[in-house]
C-alpha cells in the first residue's frame, strides 16, 4: 500500500475506541501475528457493553447500557476462545392489554396451549395465536439463511433475494406496517411485532424510509433464530472476555487516552500530543465522531449526524410488583420482554407526539429482568433478600427532545413518564417496590440520549452509530476492495470502520470488529 508518511510506523493497526467491536478486531489482528494498539478515552474498555454499580453501597452489577445478546455469532466465540455463556429465556414476552391489564398475552416457549389461551383471552381472537406462530415461522428460514452471511464478504441483493421468496417485497420493499396488518388481526399483536423495528429507531410502522424494516430484520435474524439471550455474569463479562482475548493476542490496549485527530494516512494524534501510526486505522467510534477526528486531522470529511430514540431506566427492586392479571405470575411476566403500552396505534401515536416536540404519554416501553435468569450480578445478600433488577427501555424518545435542553430536567421528566406508563399496567406503583440504597435513595436511574452522548461519545445517543443498513450489498455496489467487500470502507483507503457504524454493525455482535479485521488482514497481506 503506497502513501505518504510523516512519521515512523508504530503498529500495523491502530484502533480508535475500545468498545466490544474494537476488542474483537484487536484479538483477530493480534492472533494473525500483526501488531495492534487500541486507544480508549475512558479508564476501561467495553464501550456500551459494560457492567457497573450505579448506586453507592449496593452490590448490584448491572448491564448499564446494552443488556441482551442476539447477534454475537458463535463463530466469534469459538475463534477467540471466549468463555461466554448465553441463556435463552423460556418466556418470550408478556403484554398486558392497555386499559384492561387484567388480561395479557404470555408467550411461553414450553407451553403452546397456555400461549394460545392467553392470546384468546387478551384479544378475543381464536386465530391470533396461530397467526403469530405462522408469522415467525415464515421468518425463521430467513434467519437461518442470512445470519451466517454476516461474517462473510457481502453478498449482493440478487443472491440474497431468492432466500426470501414472496417475503422480499413485504419486508424489503414496502413499509413494515403493511406486512403486520396482513399477518395479524389485532392492534396489540401487531405492536408486539412492531417493537422489534423501533428499538433505538425513530419511525412509524409505515415510515417510507424503511428504517423500521431494517431494525426489525436485525432483531429477527439474531443467532439464526431471532432469540435475544442473557449473558451470564452481565454484559461486563462479555467485554472482559474480549479484553482477555485481545491482550492474549498481544494487543497494546491503552485506556484513559483521548484521541485528538485522525489523519487519512494512518496517523492518530493523541490529546497529549503524542502520535501513533498504523498501516491501517480501524475506527470503533461512530461515523459522526470519526468525521470530527478526520477534520481535525486535515481531511475534508462531511458533517454526519446521528439520532438515537430511547430512554433507558435501570432499577433494583426489593421484590417484583404485583400484576392485575391473576393468571400470570410476575416471575413469568418479567422473565421475558414485558411490553408496556406498545400496541401499533400507541407506537405510531407516540411518534407523532414526539415529532411535535412532546414526550409521549403513555410512553411505550419494554422491560426485562436479568436476575430471574442470572442472579449472579447480585451479591449473595441481595439474592437472599429477594431483590431483582428491572431494565426498562422506552421507545419513541428521539434525541431532539433533549438536545439543547437541561438534561437533569429532561431525565426527571422521562423517568416520570416511564414510571407512569409502567404503573398503568401494574397492580401497585413501581415506586413501592424499588430497593433503597443505604443512604435512603431509591435505586432507580434514567439514562437519556444526552447521557449516552456525554458518557460514551455516542453522537445523538444513537446506539447503532447511525442508520442501519441491509446486511447485503446492492447489485450495483462496488465491491472491488477488501474494505468494500467486508462492508467496512470509508472514503479513505487506510481507515476502516470496525464498530456499530459498519455495514452490518449494530447491537452487541462483534460483527463489525470481525469484518474489519478480515478486511485489514487482506490489506496487510
Amino acid at each position: 500500500m503506497q502513501r505518504s508518511t510523516t512519521g515512523p510506523l508504530t503498529h500495523d493497526v491502530v484502533i480508535v475506541g475500545g468498545g466490544h467491536n474494537a476488542l474483537v478486531a484487536a484479538a483477530y489482528v493480534g492472533r494473525a501475528g500483526r501488531t495492534v494498539a487500541v486507544v480508549e478515552r475512558l479508564d476501561h474498555v467495553g464501550g456500551a457493553a459494560v457492567s457497573e454499580r450505579p448506586w453507592a453501597g449496593v452490590d448490584a452489577n448491572l448491564s448499564r447500557y446494552s443488556y441482551l445478546v442476539s447477534l454475537l455469532p458463535q463463530q466469534i466465540i469459538r475463534d477467540l476462545g471466549l468463555d461466554i455463556a448465553l441463556r435463552r429465556r423460556r418466556y418470550s414476552s408478556y403484554t398486558p392489554v392497555p386499559g384492561d391489564p387484567s388480561r395479557g398475552i404470555l408467550v411461553d416457549r414450553e407451553d403452546a396451549g397456555a400461549t394460545a389461551a392467553s392470546f384468546l383471552r387478551a384479544t378475543g381472537s381464536a386465530d391470533e395465536s396461530r397467526r403469530f406462530d405462522d408469522f415467525y415461522a415464515r421468518l425463521a428460514p430467513l434467519a437461518r439463511a442470512v445470519f451466517p452471511t454476516m461474517v462473510e464478504p457481502l453478498r449482493r441483493a440478487a443472491d440474497i433475494r431468492p432466500l426470501f421468496g414472496e417475503t422480499w417485497d413485504d419486508l424489503v420493499e414496502r413499509p413494515l406496517g403493511g406486512m403486520l396488518r396482513d399477518a395479524f388481526e389485532t392492534d396489540i399483536t401487531r405492536g408486539i411485532a412492531l417493537t422489534d423495528g423501533l428499538i433505538g429507531t425513530f419511525a412509524t410502522a409505515d415510515d417510507a424510509s424503511l428504517r423500521q424494516n431494517r431494525c426489525f430484520f436485525y432483531h429477527v435474524i439474531g443467532g439464526g433464530t431471532g432469540d435475544w439471550d442473557i449473558p451470564i455474569g452481565g454484559m461486563g463479562h462479555v467485554s472482559a472476555e474480549l479484553e482477555r482475548a485481545a491482550r492474549a493476542a498481544g494487543a497494546d490496549i491503552r485506556t484513559g487516552v483521548a484521541v485528538a485527530a485522525v489523519a487519512p494516512d494512518g496517523e492518530v494524534t493523541l490529546a497529549d500530543g503524542q502520535a501513533l501510526r498504523g498501516r491501517l486505522v480501524l475506527s470503533g467510534v461512530g461515523p459522526a465522531v470519526l468525521a470530527d477526528l478526520l477534520r481535525a486531522g486535515g481531511a475534508d470529511a462531511p458533517e454526519r449526524r446521528a439520532e438515537g430514540a430511547q430512554v433507558k431506566v435501570n432499577m433494583l427492586l426489593s421484590r417484583l410488583p404485583r400484576l392485575h392479571d391473576e393468571t400470570v405470575s410476575p416471575r413469568a411476566a418479567f422473565a421475558g420482554t414485558f411490553h408496556v403500552n406498545e400496541t401499533m396505534t400507541q407506537l405510531d401515536d407516540a411518534y407523532r407526539v414526539a415529532t411535535g416536540g412532546g414526550i409521549p404519554h403513555p410512553l411505550p416501553a419494554e422491560i426485562y429482568c436479568h436476575t430471574l435468569s442470572d442472579p449472579t450480578i447480585l451479591s449473595p445478600e441481595l439474592q437472599a433478600s429477594g431483590a431483582q433488577t428491572l431494565t426498562l427501555f422506552g421507545l419513541q424518545v428521539p434525541h431532539r427532545l433533549v438536545e439543547g435542553r437541561d438534561n437533569d430536567a429532561m431525565r426527571a421528566e422521562l423517568l416520570d413518564a416511564a414510571q407512569a406508563s409502567l404503573d398503568s399496567v401494574l397492580a401497585e406503583p413501581i415506586a413501592d417496590c424499588v430497593y433503597l440504597a443505604p443512604d435512603g435513595t431509591p435505586c432507580i436511574e434514567a439514562r437519556t440520549t444526552a447521557d449516552l452522548e456525554e458518557s460514551l461519545a455516542l453522537s445523538g445517543g444513537d446506539i447503532f452509530h447511525g442508520a442501519l443498513s441491509w446486511p447485503w450489498a446492492e447489485d450495483a455496489d462496488d465491491l472491488s476492495t477488501p474494505a468494500r467487500r467486508w462492508g467496512v470502507a470509508t472514503e479513505h483507503d487506510a481507515i476502516l470502520l470496525c464498530g456499530s457504524g459498519a455495514r452490518r454493525g449494530g447491537a452487541v455482535s462483534g460483527i463489525g470488529g470481525h469484518n474489519a479485521a478480515m478486511a485489514a488482514l487482506e490489506l496487510l497481506a
